[in-house]
């Protein structure tokens, strides 16, 4: 007997594109940049000055005042967004089991608004005047709580941290447990808040930032040769996952069915991808291998494409590893040069791209891509959005540790 087949009936993100889908989409075909000077806090003194921000969200449209004053920066969005994949799922909780219907988000770094904002207060007014919600506001998993609590469901719920590459385990990990059968129903992603001075300041420190601060709609340059680091972004992206039978059962639209998942660990740096960009190949091969897929299957690939020397470089090496001679025929994009660099809700977006490529067959070019690099030598589609015939698709995240999970998206064909 085969497993059970997994398919996505809710998509719902904030990004600083927005948060609505046909906005998003638009923005991404006409290669629109969301970065911008650093507008949330004084960044004078910081290397970086410029980020990819959300614009104009509002908590309290989602939420009463209550609820969003004990709620982090990084939960309002994951919560946000789930009540947006779950509208646009059209799921009536009264009609299903709430104990077969489960969460999992997850965030690369969680609550840092609220951590700096309470160590502050420890500094400047003592112990006694810290929060009491301070760490039920600060912890990563309050995410999958505060959504549970919202939506009244009661499976599987917990979270994942795995820096960039947090969402696509989160949505894999769900998967595999409708799979199992522990669950008709997983609402899944992630989620991220940091554009908050420690948070900007610690990557500056890293050197990992571009520092592209008089040309901030430029500084995303995935592949180009003159990249010189990532652009911080923020926001969350959640998909509701169902068992085929299920949406079936209940005439749900089906967006896309969710066919593979590959995690594998680097085991050589804290931040540097393994040499050859072994990890990351291997991770290709085995989501392939779980969704039953041979390399020439794969119409679109949507790459981690950072816009750091040594990931683009190292992503590009795995590709054509895995690909081979074909690697050079795949079209290839980053949606991280529009909208910055999501951390650990990157990879939800990018899948919600992805099945929006499928949807509309076509893919959304790589911005800023103006000085070829000879070490990035594939179809980074630099040229503007391309009509591609998308059936299947691949989506990389590789995260700081060596983590690396791939997620297979393909066509729905009921």
């Amino acid at each position: 007997m085969g497993k059970k087949k997994v398919v996505i009936t809710g998509l719902g993100f904030i990004t600083p594109l927005g948060s609505e889908v046909n906005a998003y989409w638009q923005g991404l075909m006409e290669g629109r940049s969301c970065v911008s000077q650093i507008k949330t806090f004084d960044a004078t003194n910081f290397t970086t000055r410029i980020a990819a921000q959300v614009p104009d969200f509002d908590p309290e449209q989602y939420f009463d005042k209550k609820t969003v004053r004990r709620m982090d920066p990084f939960v309002q969005y994951a919560a946000a967004a789930a009540i947006e994949a779950f509208r646009d799922s059209g799921i009536d909780v009264d009609k299903e089991d709430p104990g077969r219907v489960g969460v999992l988000i997850g965030s690369g770094i969680g609550g840092i608004k609220t951590l700096t904002d309470q160590c502050k207060i420890l500094i400047e007014d003592g112990p006694r005047r810290i929060s009491p919600f301070f760490i039920p506001m600060m912890i990563i998993n309050m995410a999958s709580g505060h959504v549970s609590m919202i939506l009244g469901v009661k499976g599987p719920n917990y979270s994942v941290s795995s820096a960039c590459s947090t969402a696509n385990h989160a949505i894999g990990e769900a998967a595999n447990i409708i799979q199992k059968g522990d669950a008709d129903i997983m609402i899944a992603g992630g989620a991220e808040a940091a554009l908050v001075p420690l948070g900007v300041g610690g990557f500056c420190s890293m050197k990992a930032l571009s520092t592209r601060n008089d040309d901030p709609e430029h500084a995303s340059r995935p592949f180009d040769r003159d990249r010189d680091g990532f652009v911080m972004g923020e926001g969350a992206g959640i998909v509701v996952l169902e068992s085929e039978q299920h949406a079936k059962k209940r005439g749900a639209e089906i967006h896309a069915q969710l066919v593979g998942y590959g995690a594998t660990g680097d085991a050589y740096h804290m931040t540097a991808p393994a040499p050859g960009g072994r990890g990351a190949a291997r991770c290709m091969r085995d989501a392939l291998e779980d969704a039953e897929l041979n390399p020439d299957d794969i119409d679109y690939i949507n790459a981690h494409g950072t816009s750091t020397p040594l990931n683009d470089k190292l992503e590009t090496l795995a590709i054509k590893t895995v690909f081979g001679d074909r690697a050079g025929e795949i079209p290839i994009s980053s949606t991280k040069s529009m909208i910055g660099h999501l951390l650990g809700a990157a990879g939800a977006i990018e899948l919600i791209t992805c099945i929006l490529s499928i949807k509309h067959k076509t893919v959304h070019q790589t911005a800023n891509y103006q000085t070829p690099d000879p070490d990035c030598d594939l179809d980074y589609v630099p040229e503007g959005p391309r009509q591609v015939n998308v059936r299947a698709a691949l989506s990389n995240s590789l995260g700081f540790g060596g983590h690396n999970a791939t997620l297979v998206v393909k066509e729905y064909q009921g």
